[in-house]
């Protein structure tokens, strides 16, 4: 979270952008412009993205659309608002304390613990499981499109790839895409597909555990070195599938008697079950570092809502402080809240991009 520059946007839509959502200045692109906004009013705070220049608007906005429609599958920020032009297209999400997984490591100023990375490895690998099994492909996971939350990895931006460049056409060098979570057939022009998806998991792993995307192997844990080299290898046919993951991850065995401990979903998986990397979220699954960081995120934007004029008129014989308690706090929505919170979505006619 940043403050606004001079040539950022003020209102988006019916929303105040009140901060930039990441940190400028890193090594790794974001796909998307993000920012923090609110209702006038307070009464819903969102994560507000919009296409990077360069990046085709209109594909970014089919993208939106597919999004929203709903997509299977834990560990996934809700679209719950598109908008905008043809030109300037725009997503909303609720906004929740997080932080994306290249800042993540700077709060913790440095790689994160195998255990941190074996949980979030696992999450994102029932997130992949089961998309690929609805024929959808993220295009475009990198470390920025990986939130961190207290209670699990959430997954964002998808079809950057696409978004990007078209099929047939180079890929490298374009906006917001990271060379080294890019599979070699996407560099290309390829058309992302599942394997795609499991190779760029590897890079988001790798850089979880050393800090850099194409790290050497002897960098790598030893407890993730053989998992993370078979999402990485250059043939995309020998690439593990996402279930398989999971196994490699976090096998059955080592969380047994968990799901029936009291662990909650944690509002992540959509049947209500307790899947296999919820289980394994119990505390100290996030360094203290990154606690730590997620509540300043949290401290900082309350105190910036405190400085916010009051969308109230005067009343009179109400003086400025004693209207502070009339102003209704700025609350993030968890996903199970969305329902009372946002009217359901209208059909918008874009398909979900296919896996194949």
């Amino acid at each position: 979270m940043e403050p606004l520059r001079s040539d950022d946007p003020r209102r988006i839509g019916p929303y105040d952008v009140v901060a930039r959502f990441d940190t400028d200045g890193g090594q790794v692109p974001v796909p998307e412009r993000r920012f923090i906004a609110w209702l006038s009013g307070g009464d819903r705070t969102v994560v507000i993205s919009t296409p990077l220049p360069g990046v085709d608007a209109g594909r970014f906005a089919v993208e939106a659309a597919a999004a929203r429609q709903g997509l299977p599958g834990p560990w996934i920020a809700p679209v719950v608002e598109v908008g905008g032009t043809p030109r300037a297209p725009w997503y909303a999400s609720p906004y929740l304390p997080a932080l994306p997984l290249t800042e993540a490591l700077a709060a913790h100023r440095g790689p994160l613990p195998e255990r941190t990375v074996r949980v979030l490895g696992a999450a994102l690998a029932e997130a992949l499981a089961a998309l690929h099994a609805a024929g959808v492909t993220h295009g475009g996971l990198s470390p920025a499109t990986v939130l961190l939350t207290a209670d699990g990895p959430r997954l964002t931006c998808f079809g950057a790839v696409r978004a990007a460049g078209p099929d047939g056409e180079q890929r490298s060098g374009l906006p917001g895409l990271a060379s080294g979570s890019l599979p070699p057939e996407q560099i290309a022009g390829g058309r992302p597909r599942p394997p795609g998806d499991i190779f760029a998991l590897g890079s988001v792993l790798a850089y979880a555990a050393t800090g850099h995307l194409v790290p050497e192997r002897r960098e790598l844990p030893e407890g993730l070195r053989r998992t993370i080299a078979l999402c990485l290898t250059r043939d995309a046919a020998s690439r593990p599938q996402a279930a398989q993951l999971l196994d490699e991850l976090l096998p059955a065995q080592a969380i047994a008697g968990i799901a029936g401990s009291g662990f909650a979903s944690h509002g992540t998986v959509l049947d209500g079950a307790v899947s296999r990397a919820s289980a394994a979220l119990g505390p100290g699954w996030l360094p203290g570092r990154v606690i730590a960081a997620l509540a300043r995120q949290s401290a900082e934007l309350l105190a910036t809502e405190a400085a916010a004029p009051s969308p109230y008129a005067p009343v009179a014989g109400l003086d400025a402080d004693s209207m502070v308690s009339h102003i209704p706090a700025a609350q993030p929505y968890p996903p199970a809240a969305l329902g009372s919170a946002y009217p359901p979505p209208a059909s918008t006619g874009f398909p979900v991009s296919p896996a194949s």
